[in-house]
């Protein structure tokens, strides 16, 4: 019997720039940083996340799952692996819709609000969940997100 082993490796790509003031703390920000990896032209949902530094500066940002045409499916471990790894103080979720709807749906708060709370027992912030495609939804914006203070 054979068991398979794999090799995880941390690869670095350089997508774009954004000057040194410029943070991920504002919902308008996030959507343009959506709109330059162009999460807005995909054709199947991805979910993603931008893991950002106690600063609220991106310090990365991958997908997390892959979906259909209108859902995916996400699992708080796999949410949060990776910003485990990356060593995030802060994330913003981000999926798209491409319907071009931008309103949540039923599911979407459902996913949002177990991954604010898993979020506060392991000790990384949600400071947003960005939902993109014919503009953009923030849950912050909406107050639909608990554990955010302040979105500007």
């Amino acid at each position: 019997m054979k068991k398979s082993i794999y090799q995880y490796s941390l690869k670095r790509t350089k997508v774009m720039e954004f000057r040194e003031h410029e943070k991920l703390n504002m919902p308008k920000n996030v959507y343009k940083f959506l709109k330059a990896i162009k999460l807005d032209e995909e054709e199947q949902e991805h979910m993603m996340v931008l893991v950002l530094d106690a600063g609220s500066r991106i310090k990365a940002y991958y997908t997390v799952s892959i979906g259909l045409i209108d859902k995916t499916q996400i699992h708080v471990r796999e949410l949060y692996r990776n910003s485990i790894i990356y060593g995030a103080s802060r994330i913003i979720l981000a999926h798209n819709h491409p319907s071009g709807s931008t309103e949540p749906s039923s599911d979407d708060i459902k996913v949002t609000n177990a991954m604010v709370k898993a979020g506060k027992i392991i000790g990384i912030e949600i400071l947003d969940h960005i939902i993109i495609g014919n503009g953009f939804y923030s849950f912050c914006e909406a107050g639909k997100l608990e554990a955010a203070d302040d979105c500007n």
